[in-house]
């Protein structure tokens, strides 16, 4: 077994009072994603070897989200510091490095944490300090220098009027060697106005030591810390602006990336249109040279090469493979899929269906349950009436080429063979043969002048009775 190079502590037991909300504070979506999720990947594809995540405030919520992602959870029994809430993570059994970050900093990528890392490695420091340069430093901890080097962290509510307008700022990440912080970390006080352990001591402690201490210094982006409902929305923006950013460069055409919601999961080709208003989530795969229109919205889904999806449409779980059109207004539930050149049109529902290779549903149809032979042609107003009363769902079968007249039911299960017709205003409950025709609907009748007869006796039943009243 290979030695842990990395460790990486990320700090999650706070509630996250002024989030208002019952939700502990990292799980709360940024971009789609619980923030310590986007945490934990950065780090762990930034070279973290190992993730330990103390957790504390809602830790049965907490829990299964960081160890679904490859975390491991240590308890912090009563909040009383970040020195502390290290301290959770068992430091005594720590090898080589470790690196500590917030869990509620969702904006710092892989990226970010690879750069650190090789700053680190290339600093003659045993800690190293990342800090940033803020236009306003708020609430953060100064980073105060003497002749240029680091001397202390000091906390914004423990600082003089001189230190609070210093502009460079602690933004809660530090790298350092577990030595360090299995030797020091015991040593932490708690003389403060808040009387908590404090993490930033560890910056003293070591100067008084004779231990090299450097500062990285890092943009200021990586200082954001979600606090507020309105931080969290802030990092939200921020993360579909980004991605927006890097699909345009990978050659992806978004009409206006200030209105358009991508999130990281999501994979787009090149040469591919998204329109203003669609929301494209989780694990979608949109393929080359396709279109999606205003307003749609997009989960889970796999949309193939040259597909259009048009305006207010709404996908879920579904595959949609090339040169297919869907919509406007459509709807595609999970388990659809649509093969090539399939066209669904407007108001249509889809649902566990399949629609084989040129099939059309052009408008206000509901299939669910069903599979749908190549070239058929579905009617305005057909329905597959797939759920009965015993409260199971049944399949409908059509075959290739089939036409099916507007205003169908298709009362499941029922098979419907190759080439067959079904007229319209049907409503069909037995299966029908290949090149079939079934026609099941009243019988229509004509009674001629019906409407003049009629208006005439009405006439006649009213001199009728003026005469009776003279």
């Amino acid at each position: 077994m290979s030695k842990i190079q990395w460790t990486a502590i990320v700090l999650a037991g706070g509630k996250g009072t002024r989030m208002k909300s019952p939700l502990p504070k990292v799980l709360h979506p940024v971009a789609g994603r619980p923030m310590i999720q986007s945490v934990i990947e950065a780090v762990r594809e930034g070279g973290v070897d190992e993730v330990r995540v103390v957790i504390g405030y809602g830790d049965h919520l907490v829990r299964p989200v960081v160890e679904t992602v490859g975390g491991l959870c240590f308890q912090q029994a009563e909040q009383k510091g970040t020195a502390d809430a290290v301290k959770s993570a068992e430091v005594e059994s720590l090898d080589n490095f470790v690196l500590i970050i917030n869990g509620d900093h969702p904006l710092i990528t892989a990226d970010d944490i690879r750069k650190m890392i090789k700053a680190y490695e290339n600093e003659s420091a045993d800690l190293c300090v990342v800090s940033a340069k803020v236009k306003r430093p708020g609430n953060f901890g100064r980073i105060v220098r003497h002749k240029g080097e680091i001397a202390a962290i000091v906390e914004a509510k423990d600082a003089s009027a001189q230190t609070l307008a210093i502009n460079e700022v602690n933004t809660g990440l530090y790298l350092m060697k577990a030595e360090i912080l299995q030797k020091y970390l015991g040593q932490i006080g708690s003389s403060n106005s808040k009387g908590e352990f404090y993490l930033t001591d560890l910056v003293s402690l070591c100067k008084e030591n004779n231990h090299p201490v450097g500062v990285i210094q890092v943009p200021p982006r990586m200082s954001f810390g979600v606090n507020t409902q309105l931080e969290l929305s802030q990092a939200t923006r921020l993360t579909f602006k980004r991605k927006a950013r890097e699909l345009m460069e990978e050659g992806v055409v978004i009409v206006d990336p200030s209105n358009t919601y991508i999130e990281p999961s999501v994979h787009v080709g090149k040469s591919s249109v998204i329109y203003p208003g669609s929301y494209l989530r989780g694990s979608t795969k949109i393929g080359s040279f396709s279109v999606i229109e205003a307003n749609s919205y997009v989960v889970d889904s796999k949309i193939g090469d040259s597909t259009q999806i048009r305006v207010g449409s709404h996908l879920e779980k579904a595959h949609v493979q090339t040169k297919c059109s869907v919509g406007p207004y459509a709807r595609l539930r999970p388990d659809t899929l649509l093969e090539n050149e399939v066209h669904v049109g407007n108001f249509v529902e889809l649902k566990k269906t399949t629609m084989r290779q040129g099939a059309k549903a052009g408008h206000l149809t509901y299939l669910g349950d069903a599979d749908i032979g190549a070239r058929t042609n579905i009617g305005c107003g057909t329905i597959t009436c797939n759920y009965a009363p015993d409260r199971k769902k049944y399949k409908t079968k059509v075959g290739a080429d089939v036409f099916v007249g507007s205003d169908t039911q298709f009362v499941a299960p029922v098979e419907i063979g190759d080439g067959a017709l079904i007229g319209s205003g049907s409503t069909i409950t037995k299966n029908v043969p290949e090149r079939a025709l079934a026609v099941a609907r009243g019988r229509q009748f004509t009674k001629e002048n019906y409407v003049a007869a009629s208006a005439k006796e009405e006439k006649s039943s009213e001199n009728l009775q003026q005469e009776n009243r003279s």
